[in-house]
Parts: structure tokens; sequence; C-alpha cells
């Protein structure tokens, strides 16, 4: 199979992974609309073109263009050729691509990354999983962190999106809170106490949020209410602490 890998999007992501796949030798041709190709990069004038002749593609122009970037090059592809969705996109996008590409014989890897690319470029873990060996040995190659699930495209999606349940939750409602201290002039207090419990966690304390939040989900419905009116008052939209308080109060009705 041919050692031409082609980038399809040279936003933040598709930029740094392309121009590191490049740093350890590899034959790279991409596109996109917006954005010229990082040095060393050979530019292409459309999804179709970049893909001509490459072994392995790299889909990482965003969610929404996804399935057109597909479709778009499916006729262009190479016999043989794999390719790999990297975007953030849903578990059912994923699976859609899956079922265009088995419809032409062409096989689809579901790439998740799992943490920022700025900082880690090519090496950033990521979860692969569909047709996922090609895709992660040739990654691999160039010196990617990738690991194999047994399963089918959109598991590795799933992985990634229930874990930015949590964590973009998380990161949103602790933005939210130090908004609304540095209006209440607690910003220097609030700040140390949210590292002190971010510190503190361990396995144990997921338990203890989990069975806390539903026995005393009453309370907590109160207390956030309180809390969003709170923001409020000090001019700060209560969007995180409301959704709080819905849930506690889903909660609370379910018992």
């Amino acid at each position: 199979m041919s050692g031409v890998i082609a980038v399809l999007g040279f936003g933040e992501a598709g930029s740094l992974i392309a121009r590191d796949l490049v740093a350890a030798g590899a034959d790279v041709r991409g596109f996109d609309p917006r954005v010229p190709p990082p040095d060393g990069v050979a530019g292409a004038g459309s999804d179709a073109a970049a893909v001509i002749g490459a072994g392995l593609v790299l889909s990482l122009n965003s969610a929404d263009d996804a399935v057109a970037a597909l479709t778009a090059s499916l006729d262009a592809l190479a016999p043989g050729a794999v390719w790999a969705d990297l975007n953030t996109a849903s578990p059912a996008i994923k699976r859609r691509l899956a079922d265009i590409g088995a419809g032409r014989g062409v096989p689809v890897t579901d790439i998740a990354m799992m943490a920022p690319v700025p900082g880690n470029g090519l090496r950033v873990p990521m979860l692969a999983s569909g047709d996922a060996e090609y895709a992660a040995v040739t990654l691999r190659g160039y010196g990617a962190d990738v690991e194999v699930l047994d399963g089918p495209a959109g598991l590795a999606a799933t992985r990634k999106l229930l874990r930015s349940v949590f964590y973009k939750g998380m990161s949103a409602s602790i933005v939210e809170a130090l908004e609304a201290a540095e209006a209440a002039g607690l910003g220097d207090w609030l700040r140390p106490h949210i590292a002190e419990e971010l510190a503190a966690a361990d396995a144990s304390t997921v338990e203890r949020i989990v069975t806390g939040t539903r026995r005393h989900a009453v309370r907590r419905g109160h207390e956030m209410a309180a809390a969003a009116e709170m923001l409020a008052d000090l001019g700060v939209k209560p969007i995180m602490a409301d959704a709080s308080r819905a849930l506690h109060e889903r909660l609370s009705v379910e018992g």
C-alpha cells in the first residue's frame, strides 16, 4: 500500500499532526479550503485530489464536514486505502462513516484524541476502533500513541465523549464559579479551594459524589437554585448552576 498519508483539514490539530508526520519522515499531502498546508506538506486542490494514491487518509476537518469529506473522496481513493476519522464527532456519525465505507470496500477507523493536541502533536494519546490496525500501525511508525480498542467504529468516540461530559462539564462549572467569585471579590479565596479539592480526589471520591448526589438531591436542588439566583444577582449568567439545579431536581423525582 502507498506510503502517502493524506491529511484533510489544517486547523489547529490537523496542522500540528501533519507537521509532526513530515518531521518523522512521512510523505504527506493535504487539503483545507481555508488554511494553507504546513511546511513540507504537498497541497492539493480538494479533498478528492488530496487522497489520490494515499494509503491512509486522516480526516481532521470537522464533525460537520466528516461525512461530506468521505463521500467526496470515495471515487478517488486507491484500492485498499484506509480512512481514519479523527474529528470529535458523535458515535452515530462514526458508525455512518463506517457504513458508507463498507458499501464501497473502504475500511474506516474511528480515532479519538484523548488530550489536547497543542503540546502533544502526533504524540497525543489516541484511541482507535473499527478497522483500526493499519491506521494504528502506520501512525505508531511515526511516533504516535495509539491504543486499539476491540470494537466497532463509534466505540472510541463514545469513550472520548463520555469523558468530555465529565471533564468539560467540570471545567465549565469551575469557570462559572470563578467568574462569580471574582464578581463577589472572592476569587483569591475560591481558586485555591478548588485546587485543594482536585488535588485530594481519588477513586473513592467518585463513589462519594455519586452516592451523595442521589441521597441529597432534594436539598442540593434547593441549594443550587439559591446559587443560580446569587450568580444572576452578581451579573453572571448561571448556566452550569441552573443545569445542576435541574439535574438534582430530576434525581429527587426519580428517588
